[in-house]
């Protein structure tokens, strides 16, 4: 039986889910508790590797190039837990010597020791929840740190040596002004990430902050769009290309995580609430800590939603992520993958061009410009009509 060459195995991106804070946001909806029961933190610990060791076993054709823990709040779970996590990945999956290794982090949470440890398990990237400069918004919004640790934390990063750091930003906050947004920036910039994501407020239904925003003083839709224009330009000014709707990176530094999933990559996720895109099929596991922890050491079901995903469907998936990114859509991949005709697509995307919201580049790749992503959810839904209504081209012949 011959064995599969490095260069011949299909790229996997992994994804932990450590369900874990220090506190519960106002605005977050992502899955994640507020507890230090050594129960839970060690049941989860065991559980995970278990799920990532019986995984292992089913993909030994893929090379994992990238790794993400995200949250919760990795950091605050601790350098010995991402430690065993991470060695668990590399015993079960064949891990490439130059993948990227994400941790999140949150300011308060990055002690010396951590990243000490972090880095020396070979950890590469940091993303670091900042959110804005502004202590009494960040205390709204109820993030459990001020500015100043997060100017503390970065250069503990640096210091342990982390070369790939990523900073969040949220605009459209409590009290926020275009001015004040643009100072921010500004100012989180003099810290000189690599990479940088900035993301508009958006409240979902559930969180305490969908209770009480009519007293918030929230800025409007279009006072967000100025925001995110403003960052744009401010951003590319100081030498960060836009590579997608809320990511910016100097060249080179753009997240290859989160690319998988904007350009169809194959992905597998472990904790509660993870989800995965892997051979053909598209599923998560239930969002509980406890039914996951049973789930996995008693022999119990953590897979829900699972589904094998048709052509059509994956197709529409196509439109709507690459059109998040810079990379784009373009007539012939399109037309070679699913078999859809394209004409109907670049007409919309003719008129998107005349009114400035989209382009079409030199390899014929067409994409949104700064301005179509701001009514991409639009756009795209206008382009998924259009696909659903199109025959296949196999049938046209």
């Amino acid at each position: 039986m011959a064995i599969l060459r490095r260069k011949d195995k299909t790229p996997l991106g992994i994804y932990i889910h450590v369900p874990f804070c220090r506190s519960k946001c106002q605005y977050c909806d992502f899955y994640s508790l507020t507890t230090k029961d050594d129960r839970l933190l060690d049941g989860y610990l065991d559980a995970v590797c278990a799920h990532i060791k019986e995984a292992g076993a089913l993909a030994p054709d893929y090379l994992v190039d990238t790794v993400y823990f995200g949250g919760g709040t990795p950091s605050f779970f601790g350098p010995d837990g991402l430690a065993t996590i991470l060695s668990a990945v590399r015993r079960s999956f064949d891990v490439s010597g130059s993948a990227e290794i994400t941790f999140e982090a949150n300011p308060d949470s990055v002690t010396p020791k951590l990243l000490r440890r972090l880095h020396s398990e070979g950890f590469n990237r940091v993303s670091l929840g900042v959110q804005c400069d502004d202590d009494a918004i960040l205390d709204k919004i109820g993030r459990p740190h001020n500015y100043e640790q997060a100017v503390a934390a970065v250069k503990r990063i640096r210091k342990a040596g982390f070369r790939n750091l990523s900073l969040d930003l949220i605009y459209g906050l409590p009290n926020q002004t275009r001015e004040s947004w643009e100072k921010t920036l500004r100012n989180v910039l003099s810290l000189e990430p690599e990479h940088m994501s900035c993301y508009g407020l958006k409240v979902e239904e559930g969180t305490p902050m969908a209770r009480y925003q009519e007293f918030m003083n929230l800025p409007d839709d279009d006072a967000q769009a100025d925001m995110y224009l403003s960052a744009v330009e401010i951003l590319r000014a100081k030498g960060y290309r836009q590579y997608e709707i809320s990511n910016f990176a100097r060249r080179g530094m753009e997240s290859k995580h989160n690319l998988k999933y904007w350009l169809g990559g194959e992905y597998l996720g472990f904790g509660p609430a993870a989800s995965s895109d892997f051979a053909g099929k598209r599923f998560t596991t239930v969002r509980d800590l406890r039914g996951y922890i049973d789930g996995i050491l008693n022999g119990g079901t953590v897979i829900e939603e699972l589904q094998e995903v048709p052509p059509r469907e994956r197709a529409g998936e196509y439109l709507m992520t690459r059109l998040r990114t810079n990379v784009g859509i373009q007539a012939e991949e399109y037309e070679k993958q699913y078999l859809l005709p394209f004409g109907p697509l670049e007409e919309a995307l003719e008129k998107c061009r005349q009114r400035g919201h989209a382009v079409k580049l030199d390899n014929g790749f067409w994409r949104l410009t700064p301005e179509g992503f701001l009514l991409s959810n639009s756009i795209i839904s206008d382009l998924l009509l259009l696909q659903d209504a199109a025959e296949p081209l196999a049938k046209r012949r």
